[in-house]
Parts: structure tokens; C-alpha cells; sequence
């Protein structure tokens, strides 16, 4: 009779219930013991940077505090002078932000926050990427990436040329242009610096995870080379994307050169084709982002003055140089539970 049971399309979905409510309830464990770890690394960095001020200690005393603090603690890990001193380091870095710094970084695990203390030496920085990491839920891998690929500096201040606070009303065109980077990092595909429109575009649809995570948080697959009819002609749009914080489609047209004048006014009729036959009423009017391996900005302005869709110009950029295999923007259980003691 059981067995029979076990057989159902219910029983399975029921045991898939209970697997997803066991594993929400490990990670919602792993975060709390993580937040009580960042919390006791706070006390213990204060403790000692305190101590060493009012004692007048060096630094060589650290390795002393970890022998004895490892032999009382019966040999338990995770207090070596390395630890002790990193520990310390990362109190002092935000220590004048004590108000809101420790609940911030709490809700990531300690070696996330070791990785940005170790790669990111201005505070406002590492605090964006704290930020960012919360907010796209990045593993230690994908952060990594993120910060070896200059996020900050090619989102945080990015530099792309658009016309989107003429195109669209506030707040749209202030979201729009923090989704959009310049230059956009492609360096997961190992092509050469002269790789061609359509190797490129076949590379990026054979690496759409991670071409997507270079997008940002947001964008949906729609299709590649999608196809449109106008009059009795048939047009293909490079890649086609919907955005679900802006909540309208985005057409990405991919240019292996310098931008020119026709390039935009080719993207502003696809925009039109768009709204047209594919936007839905509700949808937001739809996005060109036109990624060139070179942009003249003054020849960028003037394309994009007088035309009527909202469109970004963006460079990117090929290296042969392939990153650290990264798994996934999501991280697994394992990578939470891991991370609380790394």
C-alpha cells in the first residue's frame, strides 16, 4: 500500500514540500548562528583594539592573545593570530559606523566580509557591495568576480552615454541608467579583442548565466536574433530581454566597432516595432542598449539627441583571461552553512 502511494504524483509533491520547509529552515538557522558569529567578531575586535589603545600593546601581543585564547578554549579553531588580527582590522574599518555597520554586515557571512576587507580599501565601497551582495544574494565566488571586475567603478560611476532623463519620466530614467553599466565586462568567453558581432553574440547565449549576472539583477531572457515583421519585411533584433524592475522590454544590439550614427537610428525603429507588436498595455515603453567595443561620446550625444526611444550607448570589453569557475548567483546551502566559518 505504500509503495503504491510512494508512486503518486501527490506523495512526490508532498515530500518535495517538506524537503523545501527542512532546508528553508537550515538556512534561516545558518543565518541566525551567522549573525550571532559577526556579532561576537565585532566584540572581540573592539575588545582588543580598546586593549591595545589603553595598554599601550603592539600588535606582536595578538599572537600571544591566540595562543592562550586557543588553549583555554580547549583547542578550538578559528583563533589564530591570522584570524585575531583580520578580526581586529575588520572591527577598526567601520568602527566610527558602530550605529548601523554591525546589523548591515551581519547578514552576510564572515567570509564574504573577509573577502571585501581583503580586496576593498574605501569603506563607502565595501559597504555598496555589502549592500549589493543582499541584494542579489551573491556567493563568495560571484563577489569575487564582482569587485575583480571594477562593479563599483563601472556602475556605481558609470560613465555610458544616454538619453533616458529626456526619454523617460522619474524615477524610470533614474532606475534605467543604474541598470545599465559602462564598460560591460565580458572576460568569461576567451574571444579575442577582434571577435566578431556574431561570435559574440553566440558566445554570450552559450554563457547566459553569467552574461546575465554582468547585466545586473533583473533582466529575463526573451530571445536571440528575435524576430519582427514590418510591412512585408522581416527585421532580428540581436537580443531581446525584459526587465522586471522596470518592467519593459530592453533590445541589446551588439556592435564589434566604433559606434555610429545609423547604429542608434536602427535601434530607435526596433524600439518602435517593439512597443508596437510586442509590449503589452501595462508594460513601461521599451529600452536600446547599444553595446559597442568603442564609443566617441561626442558622436554618441549627437545619435541619440533628437531621437524619440529611450537608448544607452556602453562599450564592453573581451579578455582571454578566464575568471574562477563561479557557481551560480545563488548560493546553495552548503556555501551558507560554509561561509559562516571561513
Amino acid at each position: 500500500m505504500a509503495q503504491d502511494i510512494a508512486r503518486t504524483a501527490d506523495y512526490r509533491d508532498f515530500v518535495r514540500t517538506l524537503k523545501q520547509k527542512v532546508q528553508s529552515a537550515q538556512i534561516k538557522a545558518a543565518r541566525a548562528v551567522n549573525s550571532q558569529l559577526i556579532a561576537l567578531y565585532w566584540e572581540i575586535g573592539k575588545l582588543i583594539a580598546e586593549k591595545q589603545e589603553a595598554a599601550g600593546w603592539g600588535d606582536a601581543v595578538i599572537e600571544q592573545i591566540a595562543r592562550d585564547l586557543t588553549r583555554e578554549l580547549g583547542g578550538a579553531k578559528g583563533f589564530s593570530r591570522r584570524s585575531l588580527y583580520r578580526i581586529k582590522r575588520w572591527y577598526l574599518f567601520y568602527a566610527d559606523q558602530e550605529e548601523f555597520v554591525p546589523q548591515l554586515v551581519a547578514h552576510i557571512p564572515w567570509g564574504h566580509n573577509a573577502l571585501i576587507l581583503e580586496k576593498i580599501k574605501d569603506r563607502g565601497v565595501a559597504l555598496w557591495y555589502v549592500r549589493k551582495t543582499l541584494e542579489n544574494n551573491w556567493s563568495r565566488n560571484v563577489l569575487a568576480h564582482q569587485i575583480d571586475s571594477g562593479l563599483f567603478e563601472r556602475q556605481g560611476a558609470k560613465i555610458g552615454i544616454d538619453n533616458f532623463s529626456e526619454r523617460l519620466p522619474v524615477p524610470d530614467s533614474d532606475l534605467a541608467r543604474e541598470s545599465l553599466k559602462d564598460p560591460y565586462v565580458f572576460d568569461f568567453l576567451g574571444l579575442g579583442e577582434e571577435a566578431r558581432e556574431s561570435a559574440l553574440e553566440e558566445a554570450l547565449i552559450n554563457h547566459l548565466t553569467r552574461f546575465m549576472m554582468e547585466l545586473g539583477k533583473g533582466f529575463a531572457f526573451v530571445g536571440r536574433q528575435y524576430h519582427l515583421e514590418v510591412g512585408e519585411q522581416d527585421f532580428y533584433i540581436d537580443l531581446l530581454f525584459y526587465h522586471l524592475k522596470l518592467h519593459c522590454y530592453v533590445v541589446i544590439e551588439l556592435k564589434s566597432g566604433p559606434i555610429k550614427p545609423e547604429y542608434a537610428g536602427k535601434l530607435n525603429f526596433y524600439l518602435t516595432a517593439v512597443d508596437e507588436q510586442v509590449k503589452a498595455p501595462e508594460d513601461n515603453p521599451s529600452i536600446g542598449l547599444l553595446l559597442c567595443r568603442d564609443r566617441d561620446n561626442l558622436v554618441a550625444e549627437y545619435a541619440l539627441r533628437d531621437l524619440n526611444k529611450p537608448i544607452g550607448v556602453s562599450r564592453y570589453e573581451l579578455s582571454a583571461t578566464l575568471p574562477e569557475e563561479l557557481r551560480g548567483s545563488l548560493p546553495t546551502l552548503e556555501e551558507v552553512e560554509k561561509g559562516l566559518t571561513d
